[in-house]
C-alpha cells in the first residue's frame, strides 16, 4: 500500500491571502450600519471569535437578534469585496505553496469564505494548481469549521489525518483540526492575537515559513 502524503491544509483569508485591513474596514462598516463604534485591529484580534454571531456579542454585551446579523453580515461582505481588490498573498507564500508541491507533498485550501467567490480568487492569483482541492463555504455564513475539515479529509486521496497539518489563523483552525484528527499550526498574521491563539494548546508562529517548518515535522 502507497504510504499517506504529507499534507497541508491552509486556511484562506488571514493565512494564505493577507486581508486583515479589509476584514477592519469592512467589520467598521457593518458596525456603522448598527451604530457601533469602530474597532481597531487590536482590539479585534483579542475578541474575534466563531461562531461570527459570538464575536458581536462580545461586542454588543448581547447576541445580535436575526435581523441585525443579517444586515451586518450582509453589510460586511458588500464592503469587504470592495477592499479586498487591494489584497494579495501573505509575504512567502507563493515560494512555499512551490517548494511544497516540489517535494512531493500535497496541500489543499479549506476556507469558510464563499465557494464561488474563493475559487476565481484562487486561479486569479495563478496558484490554483498548487492545490489538490480548493473548498470554500457553501452554506450560510457565520458558523465553525470542524465538519466541514471532517469531510475535506475524507475526500482527498492519499491523505492521512495523522499527517495532515492544518495551517490557519484562527483558535477554530485548531479546533477543526482536533476534531478530524489533524495537527494544527497557528499563525499570527491574521484575525487573532498571540495571546487567545496560544490558549488553543497548539504551535504558534509569526511567520508562514516557520508554520511549514513545523507542519514537516509533524506531518513526517
Amino acid at each position: 500500500m502507497t504510504k499517506p502524503v504529507a499534507h497541508i491544509v491552509w486556511d484562506w483569508n488571514g493565512t494564505l491571502f493577507h486581508d486583515t485591513d479589509a476584514v477592519i474596514a469592512a467589520t467598521n462598516s457593518a458596525f456603522a450600519e448598527i451604530g457601533l463604534e469602530p474597532i481597531t485591529l487590536d482590539r479585534y484580534r483579542e475578541l474575534y471569535c466563531v461562531p461570527v454571531p459570538r464575536f458581536y456579542e462580545r461586542l454588543m454585551g448581547r447576541l445580535p437578534t436575526e435581523a441585525e446579523w443579517l444586515l451586518m453580515d450582509a453589510t460586511f461582505h458588500r464592503y469587504y469585496t470592495e477592499h479586498r481588490a487591494g489584497c494579495g498573498l501573505a509575504d512567502g507564500a507563493d515560494g512555499l505553496l512551490a517548494t511544497w508541491q516540489a517535494a512531493g507533498r500535497s496541500q489543499s485550501i479549506l476556507s469558510m469564505f464563499g465557494h464561488d467567490e474563493l475559487i476565481p480568487l484562487v486561479r486569479g492569483l495563478g496558484i490554483a494548481s498548487r492545490f489538490v482541492r480548493v473548498e470554500g463555504r457553501t452554506g450560510p455564513s457565520g458558523g465553525s469549521k470542524s465538519a466541514h475539515m471532517v469531510r475535506h479529509l475524507a475526500a482527498l486521496e492519499r491523505v492521512d489525518p495523522g499527517r495532515t497539518v492544518v495551517i490557519g489563523d484562527a483558535v477554530d483552525d485548531a479546533v477543526a483540526a482536533r476534531d478530524a484528527g489533524a495537527h494544527a499550526v497557528l499563525y499570527t498574521g491574521g484575525s487573532h492575537s498571540r495571546s487567545s491563539l496560544t490558549a488553543a494548546g497548539v504551535p504558534v508562529v509569526d511567520s508562514l515559513t516557520e508554520a511549514v517548518q513545523i507542519a514537516e515535522d509533524l506531518a513526517a
